[in-house]
């Protein structure tokens, strides 16, 4: 009898246990914390929502609920919007092990599986990942409405036809770089490309501008020709003669450097229409203080009022483009809004925009600014991510790879224009009429968002860019029930082609 009670319990040892697994659910990812997870240390589990890859640095993975931004791209120094930041990518960040394939940031893995190590440490062992990938992009480029001009600002990352340390440094390199910008570039396809980073002088754009005609034979693109002096990197435009022609040659600033802030007035040939394309590479955030950037600002902007009266100019649409190595809500950006300029990266996609990562958070420094005429005659725009969410190891420095993904460390910013100087800017439709909501029966408010046979919808987002809620608007005066939790939130409406938001403080 013994025996058989010891053979008994040895089978019920070995025999498969049935268990509960756990689901890990984040209703706001704006509360939610990592600390949640303590309780299931040593434990395998499954995250109900989607997990998405934040850094992947040198292979090694930190995701997290939603992606991680630069503070400053969400709100000034000190401000609710910029502390929630701050807070928000401090709580839910978690490395990754066990990743078997590459992957870009941005991926999202549906379902993931793992291994809780601790609070800030996962190990995968299953989900399946989705979006943003290589084959997404090579699909083509984002959807910019039903544009006919595609402008393009990019910065090139350092393309200089003499090797040395901060561009390619061999000549098996330069090739390498030549390959993959030229590659993008086609891919791209736009009328009008602002290029920064540019070596001076015109051996490189030359270049730039023959493999463009070779690689898209039905275009045909020329450049500004300049003199060699200068600084050691510039800016210019590479423009299609068959789609646009120039009034008179570019003028620029030379306001802290040379060859780095330039503007060029096209006239669309198809329909005469004209507008202001100012291309612009801002001192570095290494190189002195933020007043270097801001007295730029005020350059372009000076610029811009005495070149739009030019006798042969006459044209108030003003597109502003570039690398200006400043965040969304900094000063130098502030000197363009408070002269009535918009920001279309806010204007377009919120909280969500980016086309440059440091340090594993998102942002742009690469701008797309108009002023109010020209917003309306803006189809699109959007970053295109075919550099920020590669890994370093592919550029053209430390990898074989030729394709044009990581062909620089910055994302091509592309806006699509339908130029139309009868269209009248008008800021309608109104999102409510206060942006703080308190009580119980938090209501907002949308008007004249609606036109019977018109689709027109509306979008909130969190801070950080999470989607709480998305619907159609189907009457002239809609009222929607806002979030319960408490926090700060991204209403977009879409109406008529066009996009209208605004921030709200949920208490």
């Amino acid at each position: 009898m013994k025996t058989r009670i010891t053979l008994l319990w040895i089978a019920l040892l070995l025999s498969p246990i049935a268990y509960t697994q756990v689901h890990i659910t984040i209703d706001n990812p704006d509360t939610w914390s990592g600390e949640a997870l303590r309780p299931y240390i040593g434990q395998t589990v499954i995250f109900d929502v989607p997990i998405v890859v934040c850094d992947n640095k040198n292979g090694n993975y930190t995701v997290s609920p939603f992606r991680r931004f630069q503070p400053e791209s969400h709100g000034f120094s000190g401000t609710t919007e910029y502390l929630s930041t701050v807070r928000i990518n401090n709580t839910c960040m978690f490395k990754l092990a066990g990743v078997s394939d590459y992957h870009r940031c941005g991926e999202k893995i549906i379902g993931l599986k793992a291994r809780v190590n601790g609070t800030a440490s996962l190990s995968m062992e299953g989900g399946q990942w989705s979006g943003n990938t290589r084959a997404d992009l090579e699909a083509g480029i984002p959807d910019l409405g039903d544009y006919r001009l595609l402008v393009c600002g990019f910065n090139l990352e350092n393309y200089y036809m003499t090797l040395n340390e901060m561009g390619a440094r061999t000549e098996q390199e330069r090739q390498r770089q030549r390959a993959k910008v030229r590659k993008a570039l086609k891919k791209i396809n736009a009328d009008i490309f602002g290029l920064v980073e540019l070596q001076q002088g015109n051996e490189a754009i030359t270049e730039i501008v023959n493999d463009l005609n070779k690689a898209l034979p039905e275009r045909n693109y020329d450049f500004f020709h300049d003199s060699e002096a200068g600084t050691y990197q510039k800016v210019d435009f590479v423009y299609d003669k068959n789609k646009v022609e120039a009034i008179n040659t570019p003028v620029e600033t030379e306001v802290e450097t040379q060859n780095r802030k330039k503007m060029i007035c096209f006239r669309e040939k198809e329909t005469g229409e004209k507008f202001i394309y100012s291309i612009n590479h801002f001192k570095s955030m290494n190189t002195g203080g933020e007043d270097r950037r801001v007295n730029e600002a005020k350059a372009v902007i000076k610029l811009y009022n005495s070149y739009r009266q030019n006798g042969n100019i006459r044209e108030k649409d003003v597109l502003f483009m570039g690398d200006m190595n400043c965040y969304a809500f900094t000063e130098p950006i502030k000197v363009f809004t408070e002269n009535g300029m918009i920001d279309l990266h806010r204007a377009f996609h919120a909280d969500s925009s980016y086309s440059y990562m440091f340090g594993g958070m998102a942002s742009y420094i690469d701008h797309a600014i108009s002023n109010g005429t020209m917003y309306r005659q803006v189809t699109g725009m959007s970053a295109f991510h075919i550099n920020s969410d590669e890994d370093d190891k592919y550029n053209y420095q430390r990898s074989a790879d030729e394709t044009m993904f990581r062909c620089s460390d910055h994302d091509p910013v592309l806006v699509g224009l339908k130029l139309d100087s009868t269209l009248v800017y008008d800021p309608t439709p109104q999102i409510n009429s206060g942006d703080i909501f308190f009580g119980e029966n938090k209501r907002l408010v949308i008007q004249n968002a609606f036109t019977e046979g018109k689709q027109s919808f509306y979008a909130i987002h969190t801070i950080n860019g999470w989607l709480v809620e998305i619907n159609s608007i189907t009457s002239p005066l809609y009222e929607v029930e806002l979030p319960n939790p408490t926090g700060v939130y991204i209403v977009t409406v879409y109406y008529d082609g066009q996009i209208y938001q605004r921030k709200m403080i949920v208490r």
